[in-house]
């Protein structure tokens, strides 16, 4: 795979104005490709590309448990956190914590359609899962 390998998410919108403003602030980029029901983004923090798609999900569409982008440091996870945190989105943050057989430092988000994002670094692996946190992580 070459370095502009991006992985491709597509969400259904219930507001698209809402989510395009959700995903601008958190991002920290706006769109690079708007139609009237669609936007797209290829945000630094990530090699992703979303796209979002104005509509009600129909009862066959799955919904992710979660989504997340792994960062490189600790460091990151808390530059984004504060600069998110300026922008009054709501965040959990869990510094230091057990997850999926790993120690972590991560934020969580929530889109306005319920979508959980984390941000997050793998500090280092563990020998066994916590249970506190299971349905949340991984």
């Amino acid at each position: 795979m070459s370095d502009k390998t991006k992985i491709h998410v597509h969400l259904t919108a219930s507001n698209l104005q809402l989510s395009k403003e959700f995903y601008t602030r958190l991002f920290g980029v706006g769109p690079v490709k708007e139609k009237p029901d669609y936007a797209k983004f290829l945000p630094d923090l990530g090699p992703l590309n979303l796209a979002i798609s104005q509509g009600a999900p129909s009862p066959k569409d799955a919904r992710a448990h979660h989504l997340g982008i792994q960062v490189d440091s600790s460091e990151i996870v808390r530059r984004e956190l504060e600069r998110v945190q300026k922008l009054g989105i709501s965040v959990r943050v869990e510094l230091n914590t057990t997850c999926c057989y790993a120690n972590q430092d991560k934020f969580w988000v929530v889109d306005p359609d319920g979508v959980e994002w984390e941000i997050y670094h793998l500090n280092y692996d563990v020998g066994e899962r916590k249970s506190e946190a299971v349905s949340k992580c991984c």
